[in-house]
């Protein structure tokens, strides 16, 4: 087994290890080198999923008051146009970013890992000078497609103006990701834990007080402070840690070819995701209405976002592992099923939970004109299963720098996605929807273990298949009881699965973690 190194900012957390500074230099991190058993064991995995997953919380707890703020003030098809405006920026943000956001954690994780301070700066000097070239390219596209965007996306040029002045959210959502690609990569959890919990703030200290004042009219004024505010917070942290450097920027564009060659292909992949959502918005608006589309978000945002709060800890923390040791076959199965188990025994009872809540929690979370998606979104909560396994398998590709497999794969996925949630709704309206995400995703499920098993001899371990086994039934079985004609068998069936979920979950991370004793010998000293 190659070694791992890990870097870490002094006061933050830290690994047992040994310190290395580089003579005559300020030391930048600490370097810690441990075995790969060691990062890669059930606690460390649980630790750092539970530490995103419960920033998540707080973040979707914060989100709830803005989201049911907003779905009063603005409504089923206000929270519509708002979804298309959102998908709109993140389509020409993506499609025009070089694909830095994933290729730059990717490149500074392997530099930052070497120990090498002062190639690390350069190559933060590369990412900022390429983000900024990005930056601009991306509001020049939106202002200059705007017309087409509009005749596509609303069958005409009436909101041709408001894409437009989505052009300055582009170019700083595009210098966000490009700083939040350095904090990744310098494995600088604790701060982006942080700066998640100030952005949620600030989207509802400024959504509310808009919407209140302008309606619907405030779109895209919040959009725009939004991205600010966002960018402002990014900038602040990641500049402590790198200070901003002029010098060399020009020449620093040439050592960032290969970052972008990769990136480029990503872009691909990424527009194919948040095309094939565009599309399907747009569909809904064509066949349906803007309700529609302020419908399928709110479900979408139920399910997929929030479910997918566990999925969160991924890209902070294990595709920066992932990437470390990529050369290893055996580390990269034992990191992708670690990171598999945590995710399903974390998520299950979340799953199980969600399905028998959400009749009262979607009502109370937006209003009662929502309740039309409550078939739907229960149905997509099953998705999140398939979503478990897939999503660390997926990562296989992204670490090893395998970006024409990476685009093939999501190409198929967001072809699937489509074409499912086309043939869905046109038949079952918003519930077909919720089951073509379901559909959807067992197709990416297949795809992605085939092509691992060729490509890189992967196979889930004895232990996630026992693991899955077990819990995937016991969604399904409080899915079922979701459609019981009673209302006392829909509570009992449900509450059971609960129950039963949670319970295996606690017992199997009891028995493979030493949390509860951490947390044990921490409460008696107390």
């Amino acid at each position: 087994m190659c070694p791992f190194a890990r870097c870490w900012q002094p006061g933050g957390y830290e690994s047992r290890g040994t310190r290395y500074n580089i003579p005559g230099k300020k030391p930048l991190n600490y370097i810690v080198k441990n075995d790969n058993k060691a990062v890669n064991s059930y606690g460390h995995v649980l630790k750092y999923t539970g530490i995103f997953g419960g920033v998540q919380v707080l973040n979707i707890l914060i989100g709830l008051v803005r989201n049911k703020a907003v779905a009063l003030l603005l409504g089923p098809a206000g929270m519509g146009l708002a979804s298309l405006y959102n998908t709109i920026a993140s389509f020409v943000s993506q499609g025009t970013g070089f694909g830095i956001s994933l290729s730059a954690i990717r490149h500074i994780s392997e530099i930052f890992d070497s120990g090498d301070e002062e190639r690390t700066r350069r190559f933060v000097l590369t990412v900022r000078a390429w983000s900024l070239v990005a930056a601009l390219l991306g509001a020049v596209v939106c202002i200059a497609a705007a017309p087409l965007i509009c005749s596509y996306v609303f069958d005409g040029e009436a909101h041709t103006l408001e894409v437009m002045c989505l052009a300055p959210m582009v170019a700083l959502t595009t210098v966000t990701s490009g700083e939040m690609a350095i904090l990744k990569g310098a494995r600088r959890l604790r701060q982006l834990a942080v700066m998640q919990v100030w952005m949620v703030l600030a989207a509802l200290v400024i959504a509310v007080p808009v919407y209140w004042k302008f309606r619907a009219g405030g779109i895209v004024p919040v959009l725009l402070l939004t991205a600010a505010a966002n960018a402002a917070l990014t900038l602040n942290y990641s500049y402590r840690l790198f200070p901003l450097r002029l010098g060399g920027a020009p020449g620093a564009l040439g050592e960032g070819v290969g970052m972008v060659r990769l990136g480029v292909a990503f872009i691909l992949s990424s527009v194919f995701g948040v095309g094939a959502e565009m599309v399907v918005r747009s569909f809904l608006n064509a066949t349906a209405s803007l309700d529609a589309v302020g419908l399928y978000n709110a479900g979408y945002m139920l399910t997929v976002t929030y479910a997918g709060m566990v999925f969160s800890a991924m890209e902070a923390d294990f595709f920066p592992r992932l990437s470390a040791v990529n050369h290893d076959a055996d580390a990269v199965a034992l990191t992708v099923n670690r990171q598999i188990e945590v995710s399903l025994l974390i998520l299950s009872p979340m799953l199980t939970a969600m399905m028998l809540a959400l009749p009262v929690l979607l009502p109370l979370l937006f209003s009662g004109k929502f309740a039309p998606v409550v078939g739907m979104a229960q149905a997509a909560v099953l998705s999140m299963y398939a979503r478990a396994l897939l999503m660390p398998v997926t990562y296989i590709t992204l670490a090893k720098g395998h970006s024409r497999a990476y685009i093939v794969t999501e190409g198929i996925s967001a072809v699937g996605l489509v074409v499912a949630v086309i043939a869905c709704f046109s038949r079952w309206g918003l519930t077909g929807a919720g089951f073509a995400i379901v559909a959807a995703n067992l197709l990416d499920l297949i795809v992605i273990l085939v092509y691992a098993g060729v490509r890189y001899r992967f196979r889930l371990s004895p232990q996630v298949l026992a693991c899955a086994a077990v819990h995937i039934p016991l969604g399904i079985a409080a899915y079922a009881a979701t459609c019981a004609p009673d209302v006392w068998l829909r509570i009992c069936g449900g509450a059971g699965a609960v129950a039963i979920s949670t319970a295996l979950s606690l017992r199997t991370l009891y028995k493979k973690t030493s949390l509860w004793n951490k947390l044990k010998e921490k409460f008696l000293r107390k």
